[in-house]
C-alpha cells in the first residue's frame, strides 16, 4: 500500500501540473459543472452575510457562486491543496470584482480554520480525491457553525460516465495506465449509493440527503474532447506524451470510434454524466 504521505505528494504534484490545462479549460468545466453548482448552493441555504468556505475547490466555481448569494456582507473561503489551482481561483475572484472572496492554500484534511466559523462548507468533486475522506470530513464539521450545513458532490459509478468510461478503458486496455486500488483517491471511489451518506453520518453530520444531478460536457468536436482530456488529465497527458505517432494514431482512431455515438449532426459532441450531490446539518 502506498504510504499516505507520499501519496498526498503524488496527488498534490498532479493537480500543480494540470491546473494551467484547468485555466484553458475554464470555460467547458463550468458549463459542464453549472447544474451542480447550483444544486450546492441552494442546498446549503445560504444567506446575505453568510460565511462559507469551499473546499478543494479547484478554480472556485462553486465559490464564486456562492458570493452571489451571501453578498458584499458575506464571506467566501475559496481553498485547494495545489498552489496553482488557488492562483487561478484568485484571478478569477479578482475579475469578477468580488471583494467578499478570499483564497487560500489549505489541505481538505487540516483545514487552517477557527472552530464552528462557517455557515456552510461547499465541495463540487472534491473529497472522493482526498487520501482520507473521513478525515476531511470531520475538519468539515469542526469548521461549521451548529446547524450550519454542508454540500458535496462526487461522481456516480464510471457505468454512468461514459465520457471517462470511454478513455479509462482504452487507456488501461492499451497499458497506459493502470486500475485505481479500491478506496484509493480517484473519481469514482463514492460511484456506489449509500458510501456518501455514511461517511457524512461517520463525521457526525446529520439528516443526510443524497440525490443525483445528470449534466453534459459539450465540446466542440472529437478533437476538442481530446485537447480537453489532455489538458485537464495529467496522468493522460503524461501517457499521450510518451507515445509513438503510430501508437497515438491508433489510440486516438480507437478513441474516436468508441465516442462517435455522441457525435452531434453539427460535429459538437454531448457527453452524458452523471453525479452525487449531497447535504446534511452540522
Amino acid at each position: 500500500m502506498t504510504d499516505p504521505t507520499e501519496l498526498r505528494d503524488s496527488q498534490r504534484d498532479r493537480w500543480e501540473a494540470a491546473a494551467p490545462g484547468w485555466d484553458e479549460r475554464a470555460d467547458t468545466v463550468r458549463a459542464a459543472g453549472a447544474p451542480v453548482a447550483e444544486w450546492l448552493v441552494d442546498a446549503a441555504q445560504l444567506e446575505p452575510g453568510g460565511r462559507v468556505l469551499e473546499v478543494a475547490g479547484g478554480l472556485g466555481d462553486v465559490g464564486i457562486l456562492a458570493a452571489g448569494r451571501v453578498g458584499p456582507s458575506g464571506e467566501v473561503l475559496i481553498t485547494d491543496g495545489a498552489e496553482a489551482m488557488t492562483d487561478a481561483a484568485a484571478r478569477r475572484a479578482a475579475a469578477s470584482n468580488l471583494g467578499q472572496v478570499k483564497v487560500e492554500r489549505m489541505e481538505a484534511e487540516w483545514l487552517d480554520a477557527k472552530t464552528a466559523s462557517f455557515d456552510a462548507v461547499l465541495s463540487r468533486w472534491g473529497y472522493m480525491l482526498v487520501v482520507d475522506p473521513e478525515a476531511a470530513l470531520q475538519e468539515a464539521r469542526r469548521v461549521l457553525m451548529p446547524g450550519g450545513r454542508i454540500a458535496i458532490a462526487a461522481w456516480t459509478a464510471i457505468e454512468q460516465n461514459p465520457w471517462m468510461a470511454i478513455a479509462r478503458s482504452e487507456f488501461e486496455g492499451r497499458g497506459l495506465m493502470t486500475a485505481p486500488e479500491p478506496d484509493s483517491p480517484e473519481p469514482f471511489r463514492f460511484g456506489q449509493p449509500g458510501i456518501i451518506a455514511e461517511l457524512l453520518l461517520a463525521a457526525g453530520f446529520i439528516e443526510p440527503r443524497v440525490e443525483t444531478v445528470d449534466l453534459v460536457w459539450t465540446l466542440a468536436s472529437l478533437d476538442d474532447w481530446w485537447e480537453h482530456m489532455r489538458s485537464t488529465s495529467s496522468m493522460v497527458g503524461r501517457a499521450a506524451v510518451e507515445l509513438s505517432p503510430a501508437e497515438h494514431y491508433e489510440l486516438r482512431e480507437a478513441l474516436d470510434a468508441r465516442y462517435s455515438e455522441f457525435l452531434q449532426p453539427d460535429g459538437s459532441l454531448l457527453l452524458p454524466g452523471s453525479t452525487w450531490v449531497a447535504t446534511a446539518e452540522a
